[in-house]
């Protein structure tokens, strides 16, 4: 199915090789390796990505990851969207690739259950604490991204201020106090301030506590690539899945349910028209990284 998918934002599967025990996928050759390399790596292999790139970047990202959501067919969830997962060519054009964790999601379904995979910094916490997979997962995955490429700083590395609060907590204080663009990457001498204080925005819609809050990819790309008006109104604390020692990862079943059964009860909210003030618990705990 890999090799069947066209996008200019998904890296392209060439061939595959199998012989005895070795089993090898060729994907096309990415010339500049991964963003995790680029801007969150050492410093032999430290790019300065100027914020035209960065929001290159973040563009690229989102729709090739609405693609993969919205076009597809069937559906597919990538459950690994992170830096090191996001690729960059000769130009620094970015490509999703590393399928290895994806499933597929066919149109009559809202979500599986199953067990929780995908990395720490990165998770959902509605994922990480019920095992239940939804689209909303990835577009919370792809709001802690949008938060290290405008910061430059990795979530799942760094803790921030006396709290040590995560990426997504930092910016949430910072909008709180009125001081968001405290948190841009200190490299980036010249950007426009009102555009990045938007992607820090979507970024904190990406990552609500509560999934069914959380804007879907092809509205992501929308409020990234339009000057649009935010309401601000709806928005609610981000959630974040902190790991403890005694917590082992959940195992779920393989069990799919369908749309009806989800939704029952379910508040849908428009980060772009909504009005009413949708409250959500951000207490969250337990689990370890893969």
């Amino acid at each position: 199915m890999i090799s069947t998918i066209r996008h200019p934002n998904l890296v392209e599967l060439v061939g595959c090789c199998v012989e005895r025990n070795n089993r090898i996928l060729i994907y096309e050759y990415m010339e500049n390796n991964s963003l995790a390399s680029v801007l969150l790596g050492s410093r032999s292999k430290h790019v300065t990505l100027s914020w035209p790139q960065r929001a290159a970047i973040c563009l690229g990202t989102a729709s090739g990851l609405a693609f993969l959501h919205e076009e597809a067919e069937p559906h597919i969830v990538h459950r690994d969207i992170k830096a090191s997962n996001v690729l960059l060519d000769e130009n620094f054009a970015p490509k999703i690739g590393d399928f290895g964790l994806a499933k597929l999601f066919p149109d009559n379904v809202t979500h599986v259950s199953t067990r929780v995979a995908g990395t720490m910094g990165y998770l959902a916490p509605d994922y990480a604490l019920l095992g239940q997979l939804t689209k909303k997962a990835d577009v919370y995955s792809f709001g802690v991204l949008l938060l290290e490429i405008i910061s430059g700083k990795s979530s799942s590395k760094a803790a921030f201020e006396e709290d040590l609060l995560a990426l997504a907590e930092w910016a949430w204080k910072l909008r709180r106090e009125e001081r968001l663009l405290h948190m841009v990457d200190p490299e980036l001498t010249e950007y426009p301030e009102n555009e990045v204080i938007r992607f820090i925005k979507v970024a904190l819609f990406c990552t609500q506590a509560a999934a069914q809050q959380r804007p879907n990819m092809k509205q992501v790309q929308q409020m990234l690539a339009k000057d649009v008006h935010l309401n601000e109104k709806v928005l609610t604390e981000p959630g974040v899945y902190r790991v403890h020692a005694s917590q082992h990862l959940g195992v779920g079943s393989s069990e799919e349910t369908s749309s009806s059964q989800k939704n029952k009860g379910k508040q849908f909210v428009d980060p772009l028209i909504t009005t009413s003030h949708v409250y959500s618990s951000t207490s969250m705990t337990h689990m370890l990284p893969r």
